[in-house]
């Protein structure tokens, strides 16, 4: 049986973040995924978006810090991510979107979050063509970006293997032993392993892991389908989120990235709850319509392809972050709710400061907000 200092279950964007920081401590690291090659679950379907525009003290800290790692990667690694500071806006269209809005930024500005509202005017000159009736302004958060899912996940995974990080895959995690409440051994198809503590990143996957363990993780996925465009010259700034819910479909959000194309997503209602990753011929009409209406000039281009990948939910929409009471050795970094990707680098150094016992004040106050053990009665706004 091998001994690791840790082991990771799950290769996707939490694992390998989380693998890249521990081995980079020059610690022992496995990672163990069912797939045959990093990324292969639902970091692939991300849409590449990355903000610190959240409404909690922990997701805006690790985001931030997420931040710093996609915005200096090339500089300082020399590797392109397709990193774009492009920023996030949430225009309002109603009297109650825009007080929410205001009253959010309040406690953003609180954390440090660099954003700031704009007028009607002043979102024209970002967003040149959107229809401005009954625009009210918006808010715009400049230091917000985007950068490829594909690209990141490669580097930050070859990088982890300079560092001495392994990974095993195509292994399908069978069964996890406790001996004397702790994880004594991780058993695949292929092997048995044993480390220090175990991390269980394993997204859609999060619930039945726990089971293994007897630890009940109410992490529930749910489908949500994407689509990217031909690449056009530049003619927008931000990512554009409109929240106004319509029939089937709450919040939409599309922004252009680093080579051009529109990349687009919405959020069904009722959710599509379970992993069905197969397109409908729902999702394109429905959020071509809402985005020509927002925004005329996306009428003529044209989709190269659509998707479906699904958000690992949690009932308050937060993720579960931290060691377990029941089991000491295990750490669970699941329930991202589709954020995992911009959460994923600054949640493994995070992480990695659990597993080394250097927790700040500032990452125990994140903590709590991703408190396994936590009564799930809150809701993350804007989620």
């Amino acid at each position: 049986m091998s001994y690791y200092d840790v082991i990771i279950i799950g290769a996707g964007s939490v694992g390998v973040p989380t693998a890249l920081a521990l081995s980079e401590k020059k610690l022992k690291v496995l990672v163990i995924d069912s797939r045959s090659s990093a990324g292969q679950e639902n970091n692939k379907k991300a849409i590449g978006g990355i903000r610190a525009t959240h409404s909690d003290f922990g997701k805006i800290k690790v985001s931030q810090r997420s931040i710093e790692i996609f915005s200096t990667w090339k500089e300082k690694h020399g590797d392109d991510i397709g990193w774009i500071a492009n920023g996030y806006s949430f225009p309002a269209y109603n009297v109650e979107d825009e007080k929410n809005l205001k009253d959010l930024m309040k406690i953003q500005h609180s954390f440090g979050v660099n954003i700031k509202w704009i007028s009607p005017e002043e979102y024209e000159e970002l967003v040149p063509g959107i229809n401005a009736e009954g625009l009210r302004g918006s808010t715009y958060s400049p230091e917000d970006g985007s950068a490829s899912p594909l690209l990141a996940i490669n580097v930050f995974y070859f990088k982890s293997l300079e560092y001495g990080a392994e990974y095993k895959f195509n292994e399908n995690v069978i069964n996890i032993e406790l001996k004397d409440n702790k994880i004594s051994q991780v058993i695949t198809d292929k092997g048995k392993y044993s480390a220090d503590d175990i991390i269980n990143a394993s997204g859609n996957n999060a619930k039945e892991i726990g089971k293994m363990m007897r630890i009940d993780l109410p992490v529930i996925p749910d489908s949500h389908e994407g689509a990217i465009t031909e690449p056009v010259e530049r003619f927008f700034g931000p990512m554009i989120v409109d929240m106004r819910p319509a029939k089937g479909s709450a919040n939409y959000y599309f922004y252009q990235n680093n080579e051009g194309q529109v990349i687009f997503c919405i959020t069904p209602a009722p959710p599509n709850i379970g992993t069905d990753s197969d397109s409908t011929s729902v999702f394109l009409p429905q959020v071509a319509k809402r985005m020509v209406e927002l925004y005329p000039r996306l009428s003529n281009l044209k989709v190269r392809r659509t998707w479906c990948g699904q958000y690992p939910m949690t009932p308050d929409g937060f993720p579960i972050v931290g060691r377990s009471r029941k089991v000491p050795n295990l750490i669970n970094a699941v329930g991202m709710c589709g954020q995992g990707y911009m959460l994923g680098p600054g949640l493994g150094e995070l992480i990695t400061r659990i597993v080394t016992n250097e927790l700040s004040v500032d990452d125990k106050r994140a903590l709590k907000n991703f408190d396994p053990y936590r009564d799930f009665s809150g809701m993350e706004q804007f989620k």
